[in-house]
């Protein structure tokens, strides 16, 4: 196969963790950090692309404090919206794709079924504006590119559910958690084993359409239920675990709304790449191993 130069936008985040553990032996991996790289600055960023030269660009880094960016829009849009319209234009002037992660925060989640990548999108906070509007810089610059939404990611590094829960159920002797949000728990490692299939299936020649693609688990839950999975491992090993209670949303108000519906469908995927994913249970014993 075919050695590539590929440039990892985000050094630390959990994405892309779990991209420098894939992706090592396709080639020289290039990650660019916040030490190294301001997403806020865009002429930086430019400088950057243009001095590196890669084969390919995936952009790993995001803003994700949901609730934060309520009160920070400026650097939200800064880094989730204009970064990667430079990205994008920057891959098209060297005529090399991007891929570029999504959410399913650009949805309201008001659809009664998942959402397909024809849904029209509504989001309901700033970050999943913010996101949106990242997409559509993309889309705009028109070059070879692979927008992937994916929804309720966590692995074993950083801030996420999975790290919060399992500490927590040891702490505390009673937790209340949101019962009437239904998505996909996507770990990381399943996101980076599906972008290194899809960079195989590219420089095999069999590439599907570039464009928007939905990129979760399989399977749906609510918060409740990934806390619950989550205490039974803990429960396996003998630890012991808080009494679960299940809430609705509207006694855990937050800053940023989130939307009730986070299913995503993956078919598109599936059918125009073959790639598709685990059960989000399996990969969950799969992380947690």
């Amino acid at each position: 196969m075919k050695r590539s130069r590929v440039l990892i936008v985000g050094q630390h985040g959990q994405v892309s963790q779990a991209l420098q553990q894939r992706l090592h032996d396709l080639g020289q991996l290039l990650v660019l950090g916040r030490d190294q790289l301001d997403l806020a600055q865009p002429d930086s960023l430019r400088a950057s692309v243009q001095q590196l030269k890669p084969d390919l660009i995936i952009n790993a880094a995001a803003y994700t404090a949901v609730d934060l960016a309520e009160s920070e829009p400026d650097l939200a849009f800064a880094i989730n919206a204009r970064a990667p319209g430079v990205l994008a234009e920057e891959a098209a002037a060297l005529g090399i794709p991007l891929i570029h992660y999504s959410t399913d925060y650009v949805f309201d989640g008001s659809k009664a079924t998942p959402y397909t990548e024809d849904d029209l999108p509504n989001p309901l906070n700033v970050y999943g504006h913010s996101k949106l509007a990242g997409e559509q810089a993309v889309r705009a610059v028109a070059g070879q590119h692979l927008i992937l939404r994916t929804s309720w990611v966590y692995s074993r590094h950083g801030h996420n559910f999975l790290l919060t829960m399992q500490r927590l159920l040891q702490e505390k002797p009673q937790l209340r958690i949101v019962a009437d949000q239904i998505g996909a728990p996507t770990w990381a490692g399943t996101i980076a084993h599906s972008t290194r299939t899809l960079i195989e299936r590219w420089h095999a020649g069999q590439a599907g359409p570039w464009g928007t693609y939905h990129l979760t688990a399989q399977g749906e839950t609510s918060w409740f239920g990934f806390a619950q999975a989550i205490a039974e491992h803990l429960k396996a090993q003998g630890l012991p675990c808080s009494e679960l209670l299940p809430i609705p949303s509207s006694d855990y108000p937050t800053p940023a709304r989130r939307p009730l519906n986070s299913r995503l469908d993956c078919s598109r995927l599936q059918r125009e790449w073959q790639v598709g994913q685990p059960h989000w249970q399996q990969a969950l014993i799969d992380c947690l191993k």
